[in-house]
């Protein structure tokens, strides 16, 4: 089964670590993923751009485009995993790998839903 493990933080904070800091914790969370990778388990991941460069499109129609996220939140999403593990318990495990490297972060993990019939998520192999 699929999970989305979505990595939360404030990004006052991770806008407020040095280069070097930055690059230690990359480091840490790319030993992760490479591990998760070797045991593939690992889909596609993102570190996503800050809330202050996004646009938020909603309404009927063609809809409005506005700045930013529209949510008053200290928390924001900051990049998510898609991972392939038999259970929650063990995609619970993979996040709790995530929170050693990132402790400061929160993480919310998320089965993954078949959107569109006929359209699967590759498997593991």
């Amino acid at each position: 089964m699929h999970f989305a493990i979505l990595a939360y933080h404030e990004e006052g904070i991770v806008e407020s670590w040095s280069e070097e800091e930055d690059a230690a914790l990359m480091d840490d969370l790319l030993a992760v993923n490479d591990r998760l990778v070797e045991a593939r388990h690992m889909g596609p991941a993102a570190r996503l751009g800050p809330t202050k460069g996004a646009v938020t499109l909603r309404g009927k129609g063609a809809g409005a485009v506005t700045d930013g996220p529209f949510a008053e939140i200290k928390e924001q999403l900051l990049g998510f995993y898609v991972v392939d593990f038999p259970t929650l318990d063990e995609a619970v495990a993979a996040a709790r790998d995530l929170q050693r490297a990132n402790p400061t972060a929160s993480y919310e993990i998320r089965p993954i839903l078949l959107y569109l019939p006929g359209a699967p998520l590759a498997a593991s192999g």
